[in-house]
């Protein structure tokens, strides 16, 4: 059981640093520094000898080498790689200890992930393959978080079921403005509109969402993006908007949450409405700040902790039980009830 906590713990750890370097690659352009997969322009690392380089730029001549980028890509491929060890041993050990389900889950998921950065590459960016891999990403270091909780003694209390049931649809909300990002991301429209509170002067007349919602195949290469000005400024207009309202619904969501008088969801309450502020400063300043590499950064890795967070309050919601006290006064009051 210790070694599964340590794994665990360290999964976690290790899957918010791939995340960091997976927005950092994406924002720096870096998505395609190395034209193939899993290597990079044939090789295990990037080609640094002169020779290597002149082979290098042989095999991709429309591709030239920028060892810069080239970097990037493969320090992400290599720390993915690792997660992907780490959830294997997690797999095993957990299979002695008889937690299979979720291991199983997260080892699927790391595989499909891994697919996914290959149509990452071989696909040249396509905006669906970009916002599935965040969104799996993301899915990721959640799981892993709820298996580390699993790993906790079961909490003891009293939960309504309309608080049980609350969760879900928050949750739809949230991923929603997630999924909303990363389309914007991958879609290279987060400066489509750089004034505030939603875009330039008369924004609400090109509204495009035929074009901004399209699947856009065909294309040899989406990077830098293939959508118009329009179709851009549509999707962040949107993202925006579904902003304000997961906003009020993830506030709504921390005052049910605080209402029901539990310590530890007390403390995710705050710690998650904290992370909502955050978010919010982060967003407005990638606007007026015109996208600056840190802050578009830490809009990422913030939007990755609140909805890990979100996710474990709902894990922690639909884990706990009541306390033997509690089931007896229940059965007192009903049997009260009958006499009377």
């Amino acid at each position: 059981m210790r070694l599964q906590k340590f794994l665990v713990t360290l999964a976690v750890l290790w899957s918010m640093a791939v995340i960091l370097l997976g927005a950092y690659t994406r924002l720096t352009d870096a998505g395609l520094g190395c034209p193939d997969w899993p290597g990079c322009y044939g090789f295990l690392q990037v080609p640094q000898h002169d020779a290597h380089r002149e082979l290098a730029e042989a095999r991709f001549p429309d591709r030239p080498l920028e060892a810069d980028k080239a970097w990037n890509e493969m320090i992400h491929r290599y720390f993915a790689g690792g997660l992907g060890l780490l959830i294997l041993a997690l797999l095993i050990n957990g299979w002695r200890l008889r937690q299979r389900r979720l291991p199983m889950v997260l080892s699927s998921l790391v595989l499909f992930q891994a697919a996914l950065g290959m149509w990452t590459v071989t696909l040249a960016l396509h905006p669906v393959v970009v916002m599935g891999h965040l969104l799996g990403g993301f899915a990721l270091l959640s799981l892993l978080a709820v298996h580390w909780w699993q790993q906790q003694p079961r909490p003891v209390w009293q939960i309504s079921q309309t608080m049980k049931l609350m969760f879900w649809p928050v949750l739809l909300v949230v991923l929603g403005q997630i999924a909303l990002g990363g389309w914007t991301s991958a879609n290279y429209a987060a400066l489509s509109c750089i004034q505030l509170p939603l875009c330039e002067a008369g924004w609400a007349d090109r509204l495009n969402f035929d074009e901004a919602f399209s699947l856009h195949l065909g294309y040899d290469s989406y990077e830098f993006g293939v959508m118009s000005l329009d179709a851009r400024a549509t999707v962040h207009v949107m993202h925006r908007v579904w902003a304000m309202v997961t906003a009020l619904v993830v506030v709504g969501y921390l005052w049910m949450l605080w209402r029901q008088g539990v310590a530890l969801l007390r403390q995710f309450s705050l710690l998650i409405g904290l992370l909502l502020l955050v978010q919010i400063g982060l967003g407005i300043a990638n606007v007026a700040l015109h996208l600056p590499l840190v802050n578009a950064i830490a809009h990422n890795f913030v939007a990755a902790n609140l909805l890990m967070c979100l996710v474990c309050s709902g894990y922690l919601l639909h884990r706990s039980k009541e306390s033997v006290y509690a089931k007896n006064s229940a059965v007192t009051t009903n049997c009260q009830q009958s006499v009377a």
